[in-house]
C-alpha cells in the first residue's frame, strides 16, 4: 500500500473505531490493515492509535493526523477531478427512512445508476438518527425535526400533511372539524427517537397554532407501522399527503380537519459538518436534491 492508500485507511479505521469494519469497507485484508497502520506508526515515530478488545480509538497525536488527513485527502480528490475531469467512483453508503427511499429515490435510482456506473451504492434504512462517521455511512437523508447540531446539509423539500383516520375510528369516535373538537379524541403515538416521548397532534390556521397531545392505546416508532396503525382504526395520526394517497383513495383512510393543516413535513440531506465532500456524495447530493425539487412541483 502507498503512503495516501494507508492514510484513507487510517482515516477509515478512526471513523469506524474498528480495524475489522474499516478493512471491509475498503475491502482489504485485516492483517494487511493492521500491518500497514504498525508501519505507518514507525515510520513517523509516534502512537497513533489505542486499541482495546471492544474498538480503537485515535491518540492525541492520531486526532491530528486523521484531521489533516481528512483535509488532504478532500484537497487531492478535488484536484484529481479538475484535471482529469474524473467521472465520480468509489463505494458510497446512503442511509434513508423507509418511505422516502419507497415513494421517491428507489424509483428513480436506475437514473442515478446510468449517470454514475462507477459508484458502488449500500443503501440503509432507518428511522433513527444514525452516527454517520462511526456507521461508515456518507449520507442520510431525513425528514421531520432535526436535533443534531454535528451534521450540516440542505433542506431539499417541504411536503404539506395531513390528518387521517379509519371509517371505523370515525364512526366510533366522532368526525372532528376543529381543534376543540378532539376531546375524546384518541391519537396513534409516533415516538421521538431522540427523546423517547410521543410527538403530540399539531394544526394551524390564519397564524394561530395548536399543539394537542391527545391520549394513545399504541406508540410506534417507524412509519409503516404508523399509517398501517391508523387503517387498523387505532387513532388518529398526522402524515404527509403522499404517503397516505392510495389509503385515502381506496376508503381505508379519511381526511379531517382539512381548514386546520399540520406543519409540513421537512426533508433534509445530511453529512457530517468534519468531512469534506467527496465527488461521490456531492453527486448523489446534487442528484437528490433535483429529484426531489421536481417531485415537490409534482405533488
Amino acid at each position: 500500500m502507498d503512503r495516501l492508500d494507508v492514510m484513507r485507511l487510517f482515516v477509515r479505521i478512526v471513523e469506524r473505531k474498528s480495524f475489522a469494519q474499516a478493512s471491509r469497507d475498503l475491502r482489504i485484508p485485516r492483517p494487511t490493515a493492521t500491518h500497514a497502520i504498525q508501519r505507518l506508526e514507525a515510520e513517523l515515530g509516534v502512537r497513533l492509535l489505542e486499541r482495546t478488545t471492544r474498538s480503537v480509538r485515535p491518540t492525541p497525536d492520531g486526532t491530528l493526523y486523521y484531521e489533516r488527513s481528512v483535509r488532504l485527502l478532500a484537497d487531492l480528490e478535488e484536484v484529481e477531478n479538475v484535471f482529469r475531469d474524473a467521472e465520480p467512483k468509489g463505494p458510497l453508503r446512503i442511509d434513508m427512512q423507509g418511505t422516502i427511499a419507497r415513494f421517491f429515490v428507489l424509483p428513480a435510482l436506475p437514473d442515478f445508476m446510468r449517470r454514475y456506473p462507477a459508484i458502488s451504492l449500500n443503501l440503509s434504512e432507518a428511522d433513527r438518527m444514525v452516527d454517520l462517521v462511526t456507521e461508515g455511512v456518507d449520507c442520510v437523508i431525513r425528514a421531520g425535526d432535526l436535533a443534531d447540531s454535528s451534521l450540516t446539509g440542505r433542506r431539499v423539500a417541504s411536503f404539506p400533511q395531513i390528518t387521517v383516520a379509519s371509517p371505523g375510528y370515525l364512526d366510533r369516535f366522532g368526525i372532528p372539524a376543529t381543534p376543540d373538537d378532539l376531546d375524546g379524541h384518541r391519537m396513534v403515538a409516533y415516538v421521538a427517537s431522540g427523546t423517547g416521548q410521543p410527538y403530540p397532534l399539531e394544526f394551524g390556521k390564519n397564524g394561530r397554532d395548536w399543539s394537542v397531545p391527545l391520549p394513545f392505546d399504541i406508540a410506534v416508532r417507524g412509519a409503516e407501522i404508523y399509517t398501517a396503525s391508523a387503517v387498523a382504526g387505532l387513532g388518529l395520526i398526522q402524515v404527509p399527503r403522499y404517503r397516505v394517497e392510495q389509503q385515502i383513495a381506496s376508503g381505508q383512510l379519511v381526511a379531517v380537519m382539512r381548514d386546520y393543516p399540520p406543519p409540513p413535513m421537512d426533508v433534509h440531506l445530511l453529512y457530517p459538518q468534519s468531512r469534506h465532500l467527496s465527488s461521490r456524495v456531492r453527486a448523489f447530493v446534487d442528484w437528490a436534491t433535483e429529484l426531489f425539487r421536481k417531485a415537490q412541483s409534482d405533488a
